[in-house]
């Protein structure tokens, strides 16, 4: 892993992956292949995944994602947007009436915001909610509600749940450069899938420059931010992310994961995200012993920053 890099330097190492071989093209349900991009993909009852893309530098794809979960009652929503294409639409369309079943499209991650505009446009009836950032930067979306309001992320349980990682800034992370680390987790009991997007990275095959900085083949990591500005700059974060985390773990007995950056894990998600908890016990203390140096009064930074919603930091 790369420590104290930000987030746009980071992934300017990433290549591209083909994930998920044995994932399920939505049109086709008995039918196994490698994974493309905006094609949508059953992970499970209820659950379909789809692969976009997203370059840095105009040349490295390090992928985004968009997840689709269908309701008992026979609506669906639209977890993350993804840039559409016309096959994806024509999928979209034939799975959700031409949109008249998306009964919410959700936003999850602040930083992932550049393919909504052009789906509101496409599909504007829908319900829009956001994280605060969402509401603050795409004012041309007229958001239904904030998912820092727990009731909007109770809304639909028990059949999809919600949750924001605690030690973390949600609100207002900064800086707006390389603190992309939160993102709301999403959790589908009936298809045991959870969709996450930067906090957890997972590649299936990485490159030789992701080997170099330590990923090996099917390697599960947090965000490298987790190491700088990911946490809040005091003493308590890392144990409090931690704690979260075990919390989900215990709770959500998942067995897929599906990740922006940068691939889907179909089985044995559960126990790898475990593992990579476990791994990760070392670091928390270390980032702990450090945040205590440099903060030992535990203070959080100011809610408000000058150069809040600066432009060229989205990641989705």
């Amino acid at each position: 892993m790369i420590f104290g890099l930000s987030s746009i330097l980071f992934r300017s190492i990433f290549q591209p992956f083909r994930t998920m071989a044995s994932a399920i093209p939505a049109q086709t349900p008995n039918a196994a292949q490698n994974l493309e991009k905006n094609e949508l993909y059953s992970i499970g009852p209820g659950f379909w995944n789809v692969r976009g893309r997203f370059k840095i530098l105009k040349l490295i794809d390090i992928e985004t994602q968009m997840s689709i979960i269908q309701l008992r009652n026979g609506k669906f929503l639209v977890i993350d947007t993804v840039e559409m294409n016309d096959r994806l639409r024509q999928e979209i369309d034939q799975l959700t009436n031409n949109g008249e079943k998306i009964e919410a499209v959700i936003a999850t991650h602040p930083f992932h915001t550049l393919a909504f505009p052009a789906f509101y446009q496409l599909y504007p009836k829908p319900a829009y909610y956001g994280t605060p950032r969402h509401l603050r930067r795409l004012t041309d979306i007229p958001w239904k509600g904030d998912l820092d309001d727990c009731n909007i992320r109770k809304k639909w349980e028990p059949e999809v749940e919600m949750r924001i990682p605690a030690g973390a800034e949600f609100i207002n992370p900064q800086p707006e450069s390389s603190n992309h680390f939160i993102s709301v987790f999403v959790y589908h009991p009936a298809s045991r899938t959870l969709h996450v997007d930067d906090t957890i990275m997972y590649a299936e095959k990485p490159g030789f420059l992701l080997k170099v900085f330590g990923y090996k083949d099917g390697a599960m990591a947090f965000h490298p931010s987790i190491k700088s500005s990911g946490l809040h700059p005091t003493a308590d974060a890392p144990y409090l992310f931690r704690d979260w985390m075990r919390n989900v773990l215990k709770d959500w007995p998942f067995d897929n994961i599906c990740c922006a950056h940068m691939g889907v894990k179909m089985g044995g998600a559960h126990a790898d995200v475990s593992a990579l908890l476990e791994r990760a016990e070392h670091l928390f203390d270390k980032i702990s012993a450090k945040n205590k140096k440099k903060n030992p009064s535990g203070e959080l930074p100011p809610g408000n920053h000058p150069n809040m919603n600066v432009s060229g930091d989205e990641c989705g």
